[in-house]
């Protein structure tokens, strides 16, 4: 571990660029006793190397799997299968999947027939046939703003709310774990009453709950996407929540989209095409010339904010900026590094970390909104390890540097209680 000035003598760059690279989210500091942040140096060499056109084996791209177990899975919300293909790439057995939306299980069900798949709205599905024979429950449920959070009513804080159909379905299976997936904002939704509401409901239903944000640029997924987690273990299952240990390295577009197959996808009004072609790799509206900066973000310009969406282009050698549900709208482009042209699906789903083979029903507009709305494949099978490993009650023999997560389950089992 190494200061900045250690690092910037020892790579002959300024300190400005590791700063800036800090502020990218492409490494990671630690703070000491004295308040310095430190850097693992070769972190350091690996970012300084991709830059230098020399990348590293490390931030290879590569959709990780593992060897099938007997633990199942339910999952609610279940979208286009982010999750639930992450989790069968960790080795869980999908029991069901619950989702309201056509193409999304109409998705579902076209590549892996196999899936029990409910189109329904989670309100009239009643899952007591599962109770006590289900290990992992699981759901991204949309987070809808209700205002008694934090007043001690239990139930009656969130009733009409999709978190309450979450914790009524926990309360119906009684799996060992459950699992939510949520956005950042959740953290500071009225001032984190919202989230306070949350576990303690999750509390009450008889689990040990513990969150975290986890940054999917450093979980093998080539995009900065955070995500806010919440685990609860039963507590008559004396294991505690644990979560993903961050990895050193990232993975660049560049490695992301190598071989991508070609694909259908949007375009751009000629208009925003001759404006973004002025952009260079890893650019946005600053790097415009002033006049067409105004002319182009027109009131948006005057406002305060960075604005940073706006007018973007990717960079080769950075990870993906979090893809949204329309990569050709005016706040959030998402420009390819080289062509001036929104991402196409395929490409989509590659920064996503779904295989080529999976396919995506509907409209292009709908498969963009399914691929942008879904839980990374690879961070959700590094979730999926960390809940097997809580099932087989591994937590002390996790190996904190494994990049693939099979020390967490492959090593010497302590003796389930």
């Amino acid at each position: 571990m190494v200061t900045v000035q250690e690092a910037a003598r020892i790579l002959g760059i300024s300190p400005d660029t590791i700063r800036q690279w800090e502020k990218k989210q492409l490494i990671r500091s630690q703070k000491t006793g004295d308040r310095r942040k430190r850097f693992e140096i070769e972190q350091l060499k690996r970012i300084h190397n991709n830059f230098l056109g020399k990348p590293s084996n490390s931030g290879e791209f590569k959709i990780l799997t593992r060897p099938p177990t007997a633990y199942t899975a339910i999952e609610l919300f279940s979208g286009c299968g982010g999750m639930a293909l992450g989790f069968e790439n960790a080795g869980l057995q999908t029991q069901l999947l619950v989702e309201c939306d056509r193409n999304c299980t109409q998705t579902l069900r076209s590549n892996r027939p196999q899936w029990n798949v409910i189109h329904e709205d989670i309100a009239q599905v009643n899952l007591t046939e599962y109770q006590h024979k289900i290990d992992i429950l699981a759901g991204g449920f949309p987070c809808q703003a209700f205002s008694y959070a934090g007043l001690g009513k239990g139930f009656a804080d969130v009733r009409g709310t999709l978190f309450f159909e979450f914790a009524r379905c926990v309360d119906e299976v009684r799996p060992k774990i459950a699992i939510a997936e949520n956005v950042r904002g959740l953290l500071k939704h009225d001032s984190g009453r919202t989230l306070t509401t949350m576990l303690e409901i999750l509390e009450d239903l008889g689990y040990r709950v513990d969150y975290k944000l986890l940054r999917a640029q450093f979980l093998d997924v080539p995009q900065k996407r955070e995500r806010l987690f919440l685990i609860g273990v039963r507590k008559d299952y004396p294991i505690q929540p644990i979560f993903p240990q961050e990895k050193d390295y990232t993975i660049s577009v560049r490695a992301a989209l190598k071989d991508c197959p070609p694909s259908v996808g949007t375009t751009y009004p000629e208009h925003k095409k001759k404006v973004l072609e002025l952009v260079p790799p890893g650019g946005y509206w600053r790097d415009l010339p002033l006049e067409v900066q105004k002319a182009y973000m027109q009131k948006s310009f005057d406002l305060g904010g960075g604005k940073t969406g706006m007018a973007r282009r990717l960079s080769w050698e950075e990870p993906s900026l979090t893809l949204t549900c329309s990569p050709a709208q005016k706040q959030t482009e998402r420009c390819h590094p080289q062509e001036t042209r929104p991402l196409n699906i395929r490409e989509y789903a590659r920064i996503q970390t779904f295989p080529d083979d999976w396919q995506f029903v509907g409209s292009i507009a709908s498969q963009y909104r399914q691929i942008g709305n879904a839980v990374p494949v690879n961070l959700a099978y590094h979730i999926g390890c960390c809940a097997i490993a809580i099932l087989e009650g591994k937590i002390d023999r996790i190996d904190r540097r494994d990049r693939n997560c099979r020390e967490a389950i492959a090593s010497d089992a302590i003796s389930n209680q």
